[in-house]
């Protein structure tokens, strides 16, 4: 046999994953788990199985925090992209000083506000106010902030030593994924119209047709803009990471006194902007 020619086929990456997860799922069956397993007793099937502890970890804080995104079937999901986009990360530091620099940077420089607080988790949405909205619209401070599009934006922090905390970032965009298809849809109907109004005129077929089909195209075009739309999102939110990973957050100490006016802090942020 030549060397060139394998003596048996390879399996490829997508038949290894299938048959890893089969033989995991042969083994389990084997076993009666009742109602469920605790942590320790699924350490214990993994070491028996032979999964390193270590990614039996990783694996189980995927599932508590939803890390891992189940794909979205359908031609929705294939125009627009998916409803939610994941970052996370694992960071040194303690979870109360990562939490208080993340809530930080979401609310000064991401435009903010809290909606909800639970223990390991904290979700924001666009502030509304004249100033943010003033900010947003000149982009004061020198970037764009493509957090504020997203329904909302939660942030989790579990602890996973006494050295290091997993963050996530999850950002809820089912609401321009509707803004989208209404768009493009709106657009395409507007040509479908059209063309009708066209043949029931009595205007020549092919011609009457060429606005449904440029309503489809434009309406296809505005709606896969959204992609683009989602890699912004996608960027900001590992930027976020970057920033909590390195220490580049700065909380500033709590001060009394009254919070200063809406125009006080848009001739301060033009001030900042000027200076750099």
């Amino acid at each position: 046999m030549s060397d060139l020619v394998p003596d048996k086929p390879r399996i490829d990456r997508g038949a290894l994953e299938r048959i890893i997860q089969r033989a995991a799922e042969l083994q389990a069956a084997e076993r009666d788990i009742g109602e469920g397993l605790t942590e320790q007793e699924l350490m214990k099937l993994g070491q028996d199985v032979g999964i390193p502890a270590a990614y039996l970890q990783r694996a189980l804080l995927d599932e508590r925090t939803g890390a891992v995104v189940r794909a979205q079937p359908g031609p929705v999901a294939w125009l627009l992209g998916p409803r939610r986009l994941i970052a996370n990360r694992t960071i040194p530091g303690q979870p109360r000083r990562i939490q208080e620099a993340l809530n930080h940077w979401m609310t000064q420089g991401e435009l903010l506000t809290v909606k909800r607080r639970f223990p390991d988790q904290t979700s924001w949405e666009a502030r509304q106010d004249v100033f943010s909205t003033i900010k947003r619209g000149f982009q004061i401070g020198g970037r764009p902030y493509h957090l504020t599009p997203a329904k909302e934006i939660v942030g989790q922090v579990v602890q996973l030593d006494d050295e290091r905390c997993h963050v996530q970032l999850v950002a809820d965009l089912s609401n321009t994924q509707r803004s989208h298809l209404s768009g493009g849809a709106t657009l395409a109907g507007a040509g479908a119209i059209t063309s009708a109004i066209g043949l029931t005129l009595g205007v020549a077929v092919p011609v009457a047709l060429i606005p449904l089909g440029l309503g489809m195209l434009v309406g296809f075009v505005a709606a896969r803009r959204r992609l683009t739309q989602l890699e912004r999102v996608n960027v900001a939110m590992e930027q976020v990471l970057d920033r909590l990973e390195h220490g580049e957050i700065e909380v500033p100490p709590r001060a009394g006194g009254s919070r200063p006016s809406a125009f006080a802090r848009i001739a301060e942020e033009i001030k900042r902007t000027l200076g750099t």
